[in-house]
């Protein structure tokens, strides 16, 4: 079982994100504090647990979480910022997101920088140690698994539906024979830049909140 927290004093918000690696898309993140002793048996780092229980742990932790959050940074603020800073920036907006201030973040990986005035301590494989940073993991996983499939609609070409951008051989191939879209990622696509297709949309130049029950039914719909 993973540990419910790292201290009994602070209030703790465990903080993940997911997509730093994929050729196209955002990267998200997620902030939960969980109640006092909080776990669930099927609980895990995210990319350890099938799809199935992903998406009913989400429900479970929306329920049950005391505050949670979600962010996303998208690919035009990704080329401007770089992905490091883009992945911190999108932890650092969750936590401000989150309907109870936490005094204590812990975050998952081995470095993090923020202007906010909360301390932190990194955990390397935090998400399978902590359970409210396993909870973000779950949280960004799947919020970001539901954007890639929503805009695979209009670009099935990619099957993002299955490699939700991560730069899987079918993926680069399909770059390498249609271009790049709107929603890649110019500082991981160098080789193919010059088969850029489109330029981005201006809804894609905005930063997106996703948040709670707004978060539902932005989803759902």
């Amino acid at each position: 079982m993973l540990k419910t927290c790292s201290q009994h004093e602070l209030v703790e918000a465990g903080c993940d994100e997911a997509g730093r690696g994929p050729l196209a898309g955002p990267v998200a993140a997620a902030a939960v504090i969980l109640p006092p002793e909080w776990n669930h048996p099927l609980l895990n780092d995210s990319k350890q647990m099938s799809e199935k229980n992903r998406y009913l742990l989400r429900d479970v932790i929306e329920r049950e979480a005391v505050a949670w959050a979600v962010e996303m940074v998208f690919p035009e603020e990704i080329d401007r910022i770089n992905i490091l800073n883009a992945s911190f920036a999108a932890m650092s907006r969750a936590v401000e997101r989150l309907s109870v201030k936490p005094q204590l973040l812990l975050i998952d990986g081995n470095r993090f920088r923020t202007t906010l005035d909360i301390p932190y301590r990194c955990i390397v494989k935090g998400d399978a140690t902590y359970a409210s940073i396993a909870a973000a993991s779950v949280l960004a996983k799947t919020y970001r698994d539901d954007y890639m499939m929503r805009i695979a609609e209009e670009y099935p070409v990619y099957n993002w539906q299955k490699n939700k951008g991560y730069p899987t051989r079918e993926h680069r191939e399909a770059v390498m024979r249609y271009g790049l879209s709107p929603y890649h990622r110019m500082s991981f696509n160098h080789e193919f830049e010059q088969l850029r297709l489109f330029e981005r949309p201006a809804e894609n130049q905005k930063r997106t909140t996703i948040k709670c029950e707004t978060t539902i039914e932005k989803f759902k719909n």
